[in-house]
């Protein structure tokens, strides 16, 4: 087992090493202790984030925007709209 005394072992992050203020305030998760329930909001946020936008892509992809043409005969027929760059 550890004792207090070793480094590294009861002091997660750089908290026991000497720095200025100013590299603490500019990389301040190197001195706070994880926080488990923020770090499962944030992954459940970003989740939730891909999946609707996965989930908007999916539905674009499944709109056929189809519309009705007139062919040279008369006959109403129903086509799925499409670009030159198809």
């Amino acid at each position: 087992m550890a004792s207090h005394g070793e480094k590294g072992f009861r002091t997660p992050g750089l908290r026991s090493v000497q720095t200025t203020t100013l590299f603490r305030a500019v990389n301040p998760e190197l001195f706070i202790k994880p926080n488990k329930p923020v770090m499962a909001f944030g992954l459940l946020s970003i989740t939730l984030c891909v999946g609707y936008l996965g989930y908007l892509h999916a539905m674009k992809e499944n709109d056929q925007q189809l519309y009705e043409a007139i062919d040279s005969e008369g006959e109403r027929t129903m086509r799925r709209k499409s670009s030159k760059w198809d």
